[in-house]
């Protein structure tokens, strides 16, 4: 397991995220600790020595797994990196001994204001958290001090320059570095030499299946790498990165990602260009490429308003079926169900798009979900 230096510790690269443990209830609020603890345990012993959790995760019962199998180990093995999330929690004082509890420690390694946003910004700054755990971290209950981040780049250089932070958490990986803002929120915090904390490095499991073309590229260029390697190990090429977190929920996952972290071979250019190439490929065979003519409306006999509705089946596509409620926002008299298969639509179509297809498609997500 590689490991890299922390002020005055060493950090295994590949953390666990202790947030996608299979649950044995409908809320998902009840972890299945035998499943977990597996996960857990083969981490520890073999190398991973960040484990990260929040109280929002399983309401509190991430925090719990995590400290009731940690427990057994000699403390000096392991770092806890656990968080405070404004809106989902106000009494932070509380919170933070309740967490101390969860996780049988008397000190919280790795502390994080959780998911500053654009929009609660200003609360987080203003509501004294950050003061509050600058004197634990000064009282010793907190080694280090952080925050993540899914706001703006702006609003995260401004949040980074507000308090004297330890490090920063942000989601980076290759589909969010040419098409989101992982790029720029990189450069900010390296110009800053503040250490990277990544989550969300195979975006939530999205890139760990491509479509059959551009993943025959990558399979060509290294047949005995995963797909999911590929996007590891393009973030773990980055200078400034300090722990690539993944969220493991079995056996096969975490061998293949300790594998990938357990070999010194250097992401090279070559590897990039391949890796641009697939992801090219993938981008255009993952969207469909309306252009939001609106010739297909003026056609439809159950007035659906076919673009926008388009428009959300990209978003879930690229970004997951928790996108779905921007369909249920969508102003149109007709549903995606409603749609007949009369095909007036398509032979309006610049594109030639089979646009009953995609209707169907995406009737059946909002139907299931």
């Amino acid at each position: 397991m590689i490991k890299k230096p922390f002020k005055d510790i060493e950090l295994s690269m590949l953390g666990l995220g202790n947030m996608r443990f299979h649950t044995s209830d409908p809320k998902g609020e009840k972890i299945k600790d035998d499943e977990a603890f597996a996960v857990i345990d083969y981490a520890h012993e073999h190398g991973i020595n960040y484990f990260d959790t929040a109280h929002v995760y399983n309401n509190g019962d991430s925090e719990r797994c995590v400290g009731d199998c940690l427990e057994k180990y000699d403390r000096n093995s392991f770092y806890v990196a656990t968080k405070f999330n404004i809106n989902a929690c106000k009494d932070y004082r509380k919170m933070f001994d309740d967490q101390l509890k969860r996780l049988k420690t008397g000190c919280i390694d790795f502390y994080l204001v959780h998911c500053v946003l654009d929009g609660n910004v200003d609360e987080y700054l203003n509501s004294g958290l950050v003061d509050f755990l600058e004197e634990k971290r000064a009282e010793g209950k907190i080694k280090y001090l952080g925050f993540s981040s899914h706001a703006s780049t702006a609003t995260l250089e401004r949040f980074a320059d507000s308090h004297d932070f330890d490090f920063c958490q942000i989601q980076l990986n290759y589909y969010d570095w040419v098409y989101g803002n992982s790029k720029s929120e990189y450069e900010a915090l390296v110009k800053r030499n503040i250490p990277i904390i990544v989550m969300e490095p195979v975006r939530g499991g999205r890139l760990s299946v491509l479509t059959p073309d551009s993943e025959a590229i990558l399979k060509k260029a290294h047949p005995e790498w995963s797909i999911s390697s590929w996007a590891l190990r393009f973030v773990k090429s980055l200078p400034g990165i300090q722990v690539v977190l993944s969220g493991m929920n079995n056996l096969d996952q975490i061998k293949d990602n300790i594998a990938t972290f357990s070999d010194d071979y250097i992401f090279t250019k070559e590897d990039n260009d391949v890796l641009m190439e697939a992801l090219d490929l993938f981008k255009k065979q993952l969207t469909i490429p309306c252009t939001s003519c609106r010739y297909c409306t003026k056609t439809c006999p159950m007035q659906i308003n076919i673009p926008e509705y388009l428009k959300v089946l990209n978003d879930v596509k690229a970004n997951g079926n928790f996108n779905l409620w921007k369909a249920d926002k969508v102003e149109s008299d007709g549903k995606p169900a409603d749609c007949i298969g009369c095909r007036a639509c398509t032979a309006q179509c610049p594109q030639s798009l089979n646009i009953p297809y995609y209707l169907e498609e995406l009737a059946d997500k909002m139907a299931n979900r």
